[in-house]
């Protein structure tokens, strides 16, 4: 367990849980928490912040359902 944990509460949509729970599953993590920290590892270590950021992402407008587990594949 590398450095301290703080626990928090985060509101996010039911499709981003299944694909935490999905990639914690696929990857072998201990729960989708773990899969949250190494998401956000990505994001300071090798994440284009202004790529991540700047860019509007819209998975859900329109009628689309988000996160449909066929990314992971």
């Amino acid at each position: 367990m590398a450095g301290v944990k703080q626990a928090v509460t985060f509101q996010v949509q039911d499709d981003a849980v299944k694909m935490l729970k999905a990639a914690a599953e696929k990857y072998s993590l201990e729960d989708e928490s773990k899969a949250l920290r190494v998401i956000l590892d990505y994001v300071i270590e090798d994440g284009d912040w202004d790529e991540i950021f700047d860019q509007i992402r819209c998975i859900r407008c329109g009628g689309r359902p988000g996160w449909s587990g066929d990314e992971a594949s």
